[in-house]
């Protein structure tokens, strides 16, 4: 039976989403921004809270941990080089390592950048990933902790994934992300149709994600500064990606 999942809004732009095993009943909340909208989709699905996945340590993703844990008993898995930061935790992962939410299996990988133990979640056979602050659509995470490089290392693993793979992010900045990315690439085709998308689903009050790798791959200009009309358009023609990734995100913090 084919995983499920369950995409609800938290804190002011944060996103929860639970994932479930129907087979075992398994069923892990990414994240746990607060704990009330947790519990509501879990009331509404009529779900049992078995996991939490953590994805890093700040506070809008870990603030309702303690509290879901004392109520299910549930397992927390956080990564292993910000355990001691986060809340409750039961067994740490790193890079490469395989977790499983009922017979659902999944892969972590190391994407630092945005804090630097930062991981993400990708279960191949869901065609789905989580990926809290790293990656968002149109957009990635500030650079908290790390550096340019090390979060453009992080992107490109997370590009490298099938362009099929469902990404679950931790807020939504989608309308405010493409604007920013129009200021990049004006003309690019996607990212136009991908605005007028965007127009649409805020007007009808739904929701910009799950996005697709291989959507991202054709209009995010994060995930695009190894191409060569991107460095042009910043005026750094033959610049080597991490700059030219660095040049954009420093843009964006200043947009």
């Amino acid at each position: 039976m084919p995983a499920e999942m369950r995409l609800f809004p938290c804190l002011k732009d944060n996103y929860g989403v639970l994932l479930h095993d129907p087979e075992t009943g398994a069923t892990a909340s990414i994240d746990a921004p607060e704990a009330a909208p947790v519990e509501k989709a879990l009331r509404e699905t009529g779900w049992r809270l078995t996991d939490i996945l953590v994805t890093h340590h700040h506070g809008d993703h870990t603030a309702g941990i303690d509290e879901l844990k004392r109520r299910h008993g549930c397992r927390v898995t956080a990564p292993v080089r910000e355990a001691s930061r986060i809340p409750g935790v039961d067994a740490t992962v790193g890079d490469g390592d395989t977790i499983k939410i009922g017979q659902l299996e999944g892969r972590v990988l190391d994407t630092p950048g945005h804090t630097r133990g930062h991981i993400s979640y990708h279960f191949k056979g869901a065609r789905a990933a989580f990926v809290g602050d790293t990656l968002f659509s149109v957009g990635c995470g500030r650079l908290l902790e790390g550096d340019a490089a090390m979060m453009w290392d992080s992107l490109l693993k997370l590009r490298a994934l099938p362009d099929d793979t469902r990404i679950y992010c931790g807020h939504e900045y989608t309308a405010s992300n493409v604007r920013f990315a129009l200021s990049i690439e004006p003309q690019n085709a996607a990212l136009k149709a991908r605005a007028e998308e965007v127009e649409k689903q805020a007007a009808a009050g739904r929701p910009t994600i799950p996005t697709t790798i291989g959507a991202e791959k054709s209009f995010n200009p994060f995930l695009r500064a190894d191409d060569p009309q991107v460095a042009a358009a910043i005026g750094m023609a033959g610049a080597a990606a991490p700059a030219v990734f660095g040049e954009i995100r420093k843009r964006k913090d200043n947009f």
